[in-house]
């Protein structure tokens, strides 16, 4: 082990320079301290690796030298020497914060465990600050990985923003009602992922979305692009604080956008008022129930679909990743859909 400094608190001065015989021998330093201000004046003044610490001092205890140290912030490491049959005394002093002990006898016993306590108590506070300095590196790299995923998700974020309002524009322009819906239902999809990029940057976990606030925000931004005079429908939401994966929240966007979109065309005859319902419920530690329903006309799950049918694949394909796909509750009112979700990544 290489040389150390020990400050040695004794108010026994022969045993100090014993000590001090014994390690120099060994290409150490012990300085000698006698009492405690002197103790408390070496270790803000200089450095050392250790502090040997004698429980009898003249008008103190080393457990009440030993409290100071504490008060005062020092995690030097301490071992403590006390009599051959006072076990109990060193046993109160490592609780208190000691590094080790040794029983003080008259032998050569004494020096040769004295050495090893030390070299032993440096060599743990070493590994200590080793692992201490690790474990602060590594969380400096997971907060700049985190800092520019967050970033990123932030810039795809605003670039599908920008290809949606470059889709409204192209809305706007079109002439074919038909062209103009499919553009809508594109520009829908797009910004349901956005919005999955948009929690993940303004969330403290860049790998889980927080689904009821992602679902709050995605039904507002649907129900202002589908709401009209020709469709006068409310759109609810009711969600359980759940959080999920960030490739799932995209799937459970798409699934939301394309079965409330199907719901304000199809659920409801042109001017009828009436209500989707977008409902979370968490079923366990691991399983969620995402449920859109309406009150309209209903849907034979076995029909082809209506449009180019592009919303079923879609809703299909991703209600799959999600758990057991996607099924249409027989003997209702209206539509009611339900997708299981799987909020692990287990099978």
């Amino acid at each position: 082990m290489s040389a150390f400094r020990v400050l040695y608190l004794d108010d026994d001065a022969a045993i100090v320079r014993l000590v001090q015989k014994h390690l120099g021998r060994l290409g150490h330093e012990v300085v000698h301290a006698d009492c405690t201000e002197d103790m408390l004046t070496h270790l803000n003044g200089g450095s050392f690796d250790a502090v040997v610490l004698d429980h009898y001092l003249r008008q103190t205890t080393g457990h009440e030298v030993l409290a100071q140290m504490r008060e005062a912030g020092m995690h030097i490491p301490v071992v403590y020497v006390t009599g051959s049959n006072e076990a109990q005394i060193a046993i109160e002093a490592i609780k208190a914060g000691a590094a080790d002990y040794v029983i003080k006898t008259v032998g050569d016993d004494f020096l040769s465990l004295l050495t090893s306590a030390i070299e032993q108590s440096i060599a743990n506070a070493q590994l200590r600050a080793a692992k201490a300095r690790a474990d602060e590196e590594i969380r400096l790299a997971k907060e700049r990985a985190e800092a520019l995923l967050a970033e990123v998700n932030h810039r795809v974020a605003n670039s599908l923003a920008l290809v949606a309002s470059l889709l409204r524009l192209q809305i706007s322009s079109a002439k074919s009602d038909e062209v103009k819906a499919e553009l809508a239902e594109t520009q829908a999809r797009i910004t349901a992922i956005a919005g999955m990029h948009r929690s993940l940057y303004t969330s403290d976990d860049v790998s889980r979305v927080e689904l009821d606030r992602y679902l709050n925000r995605l039904t507002a931004e649907l129900y202002n692009s589908l709401h009209s005079a020709e469709r006068p429908i409310r759109l609810l939401l009711e969600a359980d604080a759940i959080s999920i994966s960030a490739d799932k929240a995209v799937s459970v966007g798409m699934v939301v956008t394309e079965l409330v979109t199907n719901g304000f065309k199809y659920a409801y005859a042109p001017g009828e008022a009436g209500d989707i319902r977008v409902i979370l419920k968490a079923v366990s530690e691991d399983e969620a129930l995402l449920r859109v329903e309406d009150d309209g006309i209903g849907i034979d799950p076995s029909s082809a679909p209506k449009g180019t049918g592009l919303g079923s694949r879609i809703v299909k394909s991703m209600a799959a990743t999600l758990g057991d796909g996607l099924r249409y509750l027989e003997g209702t009112k209206g539509a009611v859909a339900e997708v299981p979700l799987r909020l692990t990544n287990g099978s």
